[in-house]
């Protein structure tokens, strides 16, 4: 399978229930009804509480604005575009707050007894190695970068995702200025 590349104004939005923001899905497998995963990206308006997904691991990391605050019980967690992605457990009552205005999340859904996954920021070159049979996506935030595997280079325009199935073994070179990289492995 080749790289499926998504840009993010070519997905239309879907407004929130309660007015605070939209979402675009940029990926769901293997559908958007029935997904193991789940790819999106946030426009946050306003604060307010996140919706609760049980069974399901969450990731979220700030892409663009001033940043937020998670609450989750009682420890408050200061995310910004410079800090690495939060994982949580879906089920966990979370209260979010803006720091200076709206923001722009990227956030990564896994159904806990399907598979598990990864996310990291990438900033420069970094190469990734598929410990086993897993699928690989890269987000490129506000500037191109490029990926590189199987002798296949592929440019990622900003504000666009790239994802496929990796094996076991394969080596994954990505080359941008902000980047984020997730793994989603099935459970064996």
């Amino acid at each position: 399978m080749k790289w499926q590349l998504i840009r993010l104004e070519d997905v239309v939005a879907s407004a929130w229930r309660n007015g605070g923001g939209m979402t675009r899905e940029m990926a769901a497998w293997p559908s958007a009804g029935e997904w193991w995963w789940r790819i999106s990206v946030a426009e946050v308006a306003a604060g307010g509480p996140f919706s609760r997904f049980e069974g399901v691991q969450r990731w979220f990391a700030v892409l663009n604005g001033s940043g937020v605050k998670l609450k989750l019980g009682s420890d408050e967690h200061l995310l910004t575009s410079s800090s690495e992605p939060f994982c949580f457990d879906g089920a966990q009552n979370v209260d979010c707050s803006l720091v200076g205005g709206a923001t722009q999340d990227l956030n990564l859904m896994v159904r806990s007894d399907k598979a598990s996954a990864k996310m990291m920021r990438v900033r420069g070159e970094r190469v990734f190695m598929a410990a086993r049979d897993a699928v690989f996506a890269i987000y490129c935030n506000a500037t191109a970068g490029s990926v590189h595997s199987d002798n296949e280079t592929v440019s990622v325009p900003a504000n666009s995702l790239v994802w496929r199935p990796v094996a076991a073994g394969t080596q994954v070179r990505i080359s941008a200025a902000d980047a984020l990289w997730m793994e989603i492995a099935p459970w064996a």
